[in-house]
């Protein structure tokens, strides 16, 4: 989990628990009702499935693994392993770039390096490289999806189970000194259902897009890249061309490595 969702984490725990801490009469316990959980989490899930194909469906723990601990991918060792990728073509020709291949890492770039060393014209490296693009853009939009989607139904289903104890309580009302305790934990599920969704599910989603859309600007860069060695420009302009994509700080970062 990177730092900024970390602190915000803690930070809305902290809230939490402090208002609850410093409230008078209030108790921790009484914020603490497992069937109300059960409510939201499970309701928001099976909603969730409703709303898309069994195979989506299935991918949510590998999209919340990626929300939760994130391996973005940085940009500057990219450009890094395209200009010596620029200076081998420069000097020994596009074929030579074949053994290069064997120590290159990043998938993508591997994908456009061997497509240039079989020959491929530069419309056609850039048509399916741009593919590739298009079809990770569709795979983080549909991961986004499903942490949206239970995000939409957790507060919907936390006014259920508050409506469900509701109905019980009132049809319980023999015995006055437990109304008020019942309502408590009828509202319980509507808290739980709003926690659900903006401390979780949303924020969450957010990061997705925010690191999905980062992911794409690596992707047009490597694009260029490729572009730029097949067409045999210099790896000085390569460099400075594909540098222009990093903030001035990144620069810095770059040159001094």
């Amino acid at each position: 989990m990177d730092k900024a969702s970390v602190i915000g984490v803690v930070l809305t725990i902290v809230l939490l628990l402090g208002a609850i801490a410093i409230a008078p009469g209030s108790s921790f316990g009484a914020f603490i009702d497992y069937p109300s959980l059960a409510v939201v989490v499970g309701g928001g899930i099976a909603a969730t499935m409703i709303a898309y194909p069994m195979g989506p469906f299935l991918t949510m723990p590998i999209v919340i693994k990626k929300a939760i601990l994130p391996n973005p991918p940085e940009m500057a060792p990219a450009i890094k392993t395209l200009v010596e990728c620029a200076e081998i073509a420069r000097k020994e020709g596009v074929m030579a770039l074949e053994n290069k291949a064997a120590d290159i890492e990043d998938p993508f770039i591997l994908l456009g390096i061997q497509m240039a060393v079989d020959g491929s014209p530069p419309e056609l490296i850039e048509s399916i490289m741009r593919s590739e693009m298009m079809a990770t853009a569709a795979r983080h939009k549909m991961g986004k999806g499903l942490l949206e989607t239970l995000g939409r139904y957790a507060p919907a289903f936390g006014m259920i189970g508050t409506l469900l104890g509701l109905i019980i309580m009132l049809g319980n009302m023999d015995d006055p000194a437990a109304i008020g305790p019942g309502m408590a934990v009828a509202l319980l599920t509507t808290l739980y259902g709003a926690l659900v969704s903006n401390v979780v599910a949303l924020p969450f989603a957010d990061k997705l897009i925010f690191y999905a859309g980062r992911e794409m600007q690596i992707k047009e860069v490597i694009v260029q890249g490729i572009l730029a060695i097949q067409n045999g420009d210099n790896p000085r302009v390569v460099d400075q061309k594909l540098s222009t994509f990093l903030s001035k700080k990144e620069r810095t970062l770059k040159d001094a490595a």
